[in-house]
């Protein structure tokens, strides 16, 4: 990539100070510096963004979609270094545009020069159209939509549709992956005119009982009917077709069956998934792809496993309605093994996590209380919380404890001491509450 040489000198000046900044963070035990260096370097060097990911050698692959980003993208960051690439990656999370610019800038000398094979991203939904501004990436990976923060970014079908305006003009060797089993993206990808392959599931022996009361696209994306389900796998997401408009699930490019999962629940099999097909695409070999699926360790705070004070713990973001079903349904699946009779949700509602919590009230807390134990609330909303898990117990229930505690402090350690020694106690926060557990337990936060 050919760069000016006041280009050249903005970006060495926003480089330095960006990693002054991130030297003082660490050095000063604020935080991971995931986010301001990025910002630091931005006002500095507006350009700072396309400058890097045009130094990218091999490919710039992004990965959206509202669940499943962080440890899709971890997965296929395993499987790239297991071939001995460097892999620029923003593992923290923080996926705005500073948290990118911030991830690039850790792979980059003091004067600019970038050393990564692949910048594996992942990518907030709503910023995608930004990004893809400065950059023409390898693939784009599409994981799932669903309702999220409903006051940042509205329905699903809007989402899409900013996503299609963004991706059609891209070069037709962009590859883009897709789920599906969620017909809104099924039916984005059977519109753009790059190559598209899909994953998804063909295990009819794993659809959920029902359609969950948070199901968010039961409707063709095509003409509007009702679509016709012969099964859910997660919400929306499973075999569907439209009687009306002949609309239905595009052709899967790998078999689910034959493929290892990676941690618990149905939504770590779409995430294994994802991230297989990207790295065969790259050409990676099969037997390498499930070696490296059947030892990996999860990100941080995703199904995120720490032992505290001798107890275990695990943590599992949850910070919209299909998530926190997800794992009220893997976590009860435990229990029925004898392996989960504390957990603890803790609810805030900051920026982060979306200011509008009436969304637990499409989360199904119904099947947490009716499989008993012990229940600790704590967080910004609390009592909303504790409203909801009330509203959902019924008559005669006398096996399930429900405890609220306003300090988030006084919280995990109550929930640690009714955890008992043989048992894991299932942390379930959303977003910014996950970074405040994280904090507590092991005295490192995100800035």
């Amino acid at each position: 990539m050919s760069i000016s040489i006041i280009d050249r000198l903005r970006l060495g000046v926003s480089v330095g100070a960006a990693k002054t900044v991130t030297s003082l963070v660490r050095l000063l035990r604020l935080g991971a510096a995931s986010v301001l260096p990025g910002d630091m370097a931005r006002r500095l060097q507006p350009k700072v963004l396309p400058l890097l990911f045009g130094q990218v050698r091999r490919g710039v692959i992004l990965i959206v979609g509202t669940n499943g980003k962080t440890t899709t993208s971890l997965l296929l960051r395993t499987i790239l270094e297991r071939q001995g690439w460097r892999v620029a990656h923003n593992a923290t999370g923080a996926n705005l545009i500073n948290g990118l610019v911030t991830a690039l800038l850790d792979n980059t000398s003091l004067i600019g020069q970038l050393d990564a094979d692949y910048a594996i991203l992942e990518v907030d939904e709503n910023v995608l159209p930004l990004v893809l501004r400065s950059c023409q990436p390898q693939f784009i990976l599409g994981l799932n939509l669903f309702r999220d923060q409903l006051d940042r970014y509205g329905e699903v079908d809007t989402i899409s549709q900013r996503w299609q305006k963004a991706i059609a003009p891209l070069p037709t060797d962009t590859v883009v992956i897709l789920n599906a089993d969620d017909p809104t993206l099924s039916r984005l990808g059977q519109q753009l005119p790059q190559k598209v392959l899909f994953f998804g599931l063909s295990e009819p022996e794993a659809y959920l009982d029902e359609i969950p009361h948070a199901v968010d696209s039961i409707y063709c994306p095509s003409c509007g009917h009702p679509l016709d389900y012969k099964g859910v796998y997660l919400s929306h997401l499973g075999d569907y077709h439209c009687p009306s408009c002949g609309f239905s699930k595009s052709q899967l490019a790998v078999d689910s069956r034959e493929w290892p999962q990676i941690l618990i629940g149905i939504y770590n099999k779409y995430n294994t998934l994802a991230a297989g097909l990207v790295a065969k695409e790259i050409g990676i070999d099969i037997p390498t792809i499930y070696d490296t699926v059947k030892n990996f360790r999860a990100a941080f705070g995703r199904a995120e496993e720490l032992d505290v004070n001798g107890k275990h713990v695990r943590i599992l973001l949850s910070k919209n309605p299909v998530g926190m079903n997800e794992t009220i349904r893997a976590v009860n699946d435990i229990q029925k093994n004898g392996g989960a009779s504390t957990k603890l949700l803790v609810l805030n509602d900051r920026t982060p996590d979306g200011t509008d919590v009436s969304w637990i009230w499409d989360v199904d807390t119904e099947k947490l209380v009716a499989s008993g134990g012990t229940v600790v609330v704590s967080g910004d909303r609390v009592y909303d919380m504790a409203l909801r898990l009330r509203y959902s117990e019924t008559d005669g229930q006398n096996n399930f404890k429900l405890i609220v505690k306003e300090d988030l402090k006084e919280a995990i350690a109550t929930a640690l001491e009714h955890t008992p020694a043989n048992e894991t106690l299932h942390i379930l926060p959303t977003y910014s509450a996950m970074l405040e557990v994280r904090g507590l337990l092991t005295g490192r936060q995100i800035l």
